[in-house]
């Protein structure tokens, strides 16, 4: 996933100090989860569930943050983001979260339109990311 970000975006550093944090303290329990999906003994889809983190600082924990969804090259197509994406929100659900929030960059619109069909409306940029031009939230009923 990061090899493959780092040249979408012309050698995007993920770790620079103005990006936003997707580190274990982010993402360990209680407050973040980590979830890995297999299909026939191969990790498929990959993506964390935890409190928003602008530049290292948490966000109010009423909202999460789903951050860097990935699937594996060989299961695109087959629909296993459309799957994982309600399933990582009903897991937010689980941890007290009311608000998903996400962001896409200009060069993901696979990613965008994605999180549009699912009903993520435009917001302001909620977590200090210089790369991303969507910013999503999805209020999680339940």
């Amino acid at each position: 996933m990061i090899e493959e970000l780092r040249e979408l975006h012309g050698g995007l550093d993920l770790n620079a100090p103005d990006m936003p944090t997707a580190g274990a303290g982010d993402l360990a329990p209680p407050g973040g989860r980590f979830p890995v999906g297999y299909r026939d003994g191969q990790p498929v889809p990959r993506k964390r569930v935890g409190p928003p983190v602008a530049r290292g600082v948490p966000q109010p924990v009423a909202a999460c943050e789903i951050k860097r969804m990935y699937v594996v090259p060989a299961a695109r197509g087959q629909r296993v983001a459309r799957a994982l994406l309600p399933a990582l929100e009903a897991g937010a659900r689980c941890l007290g979260y009311r608000v998903a929030r996400l962001d896409t960059a200009p060069r993901q619109p696979h990613a965008r339109g994605l999180s549009e069909s699912e009903g993520y409306v435009p917001i302001g940029n909620f977590n200090g990311n210089p790369v991303a031009t969507f910013f999503g939230e999805t209020r999680l009923s339940g």
